[in-house]
């Protein structure tokens, strides 16, 4: 069956980096755009970023551009989230999600505070 696990979540002091990863299994996972998803606590899900099947093409929601960066490695069956100058407002629990949001990960959390 379809799985999405994420990783690479944790506590950082803004300004500093993490890079998650989303290890998939059970599709062919170059078949499909992948997606980065957060909610923060109280809010509603925010779209971060998605990226085409070969990784040639990437997009970011405003919020994130020229912060973050989405990768993936197909022959590892594995999307990342390179972030950098994290802000306290990127604390939220970070999903990632395949192309049409059929399926999702568990989620890690990323927590960004002194």
């Amino acid at each position: 069956q379809v799985q999405l696990l994420e990783s690479g979540g944790g506590l950082v002091q803004p300004g500093g980096s993490l890079r998650l990863s989303c290890a998939a299994s059970g599709f062919t996972f170059r078949s499909y755009a992948m997606n980065w998803v957060r909610q923060a606590p109280g809010k509603g899900p925010e779209w971060v970023s998605g990226i085409n099947t070969g990784g040639g093409s990437t997009y970011y929601a405003d919020s994130v551009k020229g912060r973050f960066t989405i990768s993936r490695d197909n022959a590892k069956n594995t999307l990342y989230l390179q972030m950098n100058s994290l802000k306290p407002e990127d604390t939220a629990l970070y999903y990632c999600a395949r192309y049409l949001y059929d399926y999702w990960g568990q989620g890690t959390q990323v927590t960004v505070s002194s």
